[in-house]
């Protein structure tokens, strides 16, 4: 009984500690002179090194545009690379300020991993991807089949409850990371390997015979993606959400990182002066310079332009904006107003 009651205080003070130091995130980010931002390993489009060490991708402009907004500069970021089992942890232990790569907002990362899932990037669901000479149409035909699976992510329980419900079975082939699951996938070791549609598709696109491998058509589940922080630090959090909804506000309104700075100095619309900081304080609110959200919208253009040049249709990835169009054009995204 005293080793529960030791533990618990262990973990009280901890989580004491860990919301202290929380309210502490945009003042250590600026003394820093640095945005530290949990990434993944390396997913192509969303976030990898190049092979000078550059990191680029569609999570990665989003880190950027948080370091414009704060600190000026888009470039004073530190990338940490994280598995879907060391992420949360990360975060939790202030490794890193903000998380974002691919982690899917759940009820449970909620409630019980003291996280907060600020908004949502990317709208995504669950898929497979097989060889073609596989010889399968759908997912509902891999009975038997053995599955590459990320360890640590939300696809474990989805891909039980799916073969459950079909009342089929497979083998599960646990892996750490989409590398690893590239190569056992490839070396044979699973017949199927399944992830968020967007990470086989980004995976696929770094395939030498990609033509050679599909991606069958069940979305097996809601997998809505987004930047992660610590419980305990509101206003970090707002600035994090802001800052996003900043891109999705620039887009809705036309506005690029080609012409913010006109848009600046000739706009008429309301929302956008007080988006790009030439009318009210709205920025200055959340502990920013007046011209943090236009200086976001610099740092890699709107969000749909981050789209477009990391993963939309013309690049290797393909993707169509499908649920991630804006809500004027039939999608999901939606930004609250600037107001």
């Amino acid at each position: 009984m005293k080793k529960t009651y030791l533990l618990g205080a262990i973990a009280a003070a901890t989580m004491v500690a860990g919301a202290a130091s929380a309210q502490a995130t945009l003042e250590a980010v600026k003394a820093r002179g640095e945005l530290i931002c949990g990434s993944n390993t390396g997913l192509t489009g969303f976030g990898a090194p190049d092979a000078n060490g550059t990191w680029a991708g569609f999570d990665v402009d989003l880190c950027r545009a948080i370091a414009a907004a704060i600190l000026g500069d888009a470039t004073k970021v530190k990338f940490v690379p994280t598995t879907g089992e060391t992420r949360f942890t990360a975060l939790q232990s202030g490794e890193v300020d903000v998380l974002i790569r691919n982690s899917t907002w759940t009820a449970t990362r909620d409630s019980e991993l003291a996280l907060d899932f600020v908004a949502v990037n990317y709208y995504d669901g669950q898929g497979f991807m097989v060889k073609k000479d596989l010889g399968v149409s759908s997912a509902k035909e891999l009975d038997g089949a053995t599955v590459c699976i990320q360890t640590g992510t939300t696809t474990e329980l989805n891909l039980a409850d799916f073969f459950k419900q079909n009342n089929i079975s497979y083998q599960p082939v646990t892996i750490a990371d989409d590398a690893e699951g590239q190569r056992q996938y490839l070396a044979g070791a699973c017949d199927a390997y399944t992830t968020d549609a967007s990470g086989l598709a980004a995976s696929r696109a770094t395939l030498p015979d990609a033509e050679n491998h599909i991606i069958l058509p069940e979305i097996i589940s809601k997998e809505p993606l987004g930047p992660v922080v610590r419980h305990g630090d509101n206003n970090w959090g707002d600035i994090v959400r802001w800052t996003y909804y900043s891109l999705l506000v620039a887009e809705e309104k036309g506005i690029t990182k080609a012409n913010v700075e006109e848009v600046a100095a000739s706009t008429t619309d309301e929302e956008v002066k007080r988006l790009l900081g030439t009318s009210g304080d709205m920025a200055v609110k959340f502990g920013l310079d007046a011209d943090a959200f236009k200086r976001a919208i610099l740092a890699g253009g709107n969000y749909g332009e981050i789209f477009a040049a990391n993963i939309g249709e013309g690049t290797s990835i393909n993707l169509a904006r499908g649920l991630n169009a804006l809500w004027t054009q039939g999608g999901l995204q939606y930004a609250p107003p600037f107001r």
